[in-house]
């Protein structure tokens, strides 16, 4: 049976995969069904959800999963620079004594998903490998605490990308991440960093002209 905690992170992977879109109604009794547990534990855990910023409650019609503003938007993407080239330049100290193979085996493996994706016909795959690489980098650094808030910052661009039909090709993507990888190889974590800056800004500037 899934905790409530479960049932939170299905939904914010759902929105990382592009499964659920901007303004899509979340049903109690779907979502208990679906997870074969109570209503109540369904509610707590959208009552969790909506702490974090991914539903809210509209009077008299249910839960439904937000459609982020012009300038949620840009919050979001301006709070993943911050947090993603901050940890990209910290990355040399974190590594120190480490074997850093263990870190770009990782990556790799990561990025050969990606392409497997990109020439499958699993749309929701590839938009969740996508958006996970930043979470897997993260983790790959000794970042957990960061890696659960790029889970959710990464989850609400996404949601963004989506409102505002982003025309960021998926093929650019993995590109971005497979130059951020060798930067790592190479030990050039500042290129990296800016890599990443320029990854995120290239992403953000792809949304569509209302954004």
């Amino acid at each position: 049976m899934a905790t409530q905690t479960e049932i939170a992170q299905r939904v914010v992977e759902a929105i990382l995969a592009q499964k659920l879109a901007p303004g899509e109604r979340l049903g109690e009794q779907a979502l208990a069904d679906l997870f074969g547990v109570s209503r109540t534990l369904v509610r707590e855990a959208l009552m969790q959800l909506q702490a974090r910023g991914f539903v809210e409650v509209r009077t008299r019609k249910g839960w439904y999963v937000v459609e982020p503003s012009i300038e949620q938007a840009r919050d979001a993407f301006a709070a993943r620079r911050a947090v993603e080239a901050g940890l990209l330049g910290q990355a040399e100290g974190r590594l120190e004594g480490k074997p850093l193979q263990g870190v770009l085996k990782r990556l790799r493996q990561h990025i050969r998903e990606e392409q497997a994706a990109i020439e499958g016909a699993d749309a929701a795959t590839r938009a969740f490998l996508l958006a996970d690489f930043h979470v897997c980098l993260a983790e790959c650094l000794g970042h957990r605490l960061l890696a659960d808030m790029l889970r959710d910052l990464t989850a609400r661009t996404t949601l963004v990308a989506t409102l505002y039909q982003s025309t960021h090709e998926a093929r650019a993507s993995c590109a971005d991440h497979a130059r951020i990888v060798a930067a790592i190889e190479r030990g050039a974590f500042d290129h990296a960093a800016a890599l990443m800056l320029e990854h995120i800004g290239n992403v953000e500037d792809a949304l569509g002209h209302s954004a």
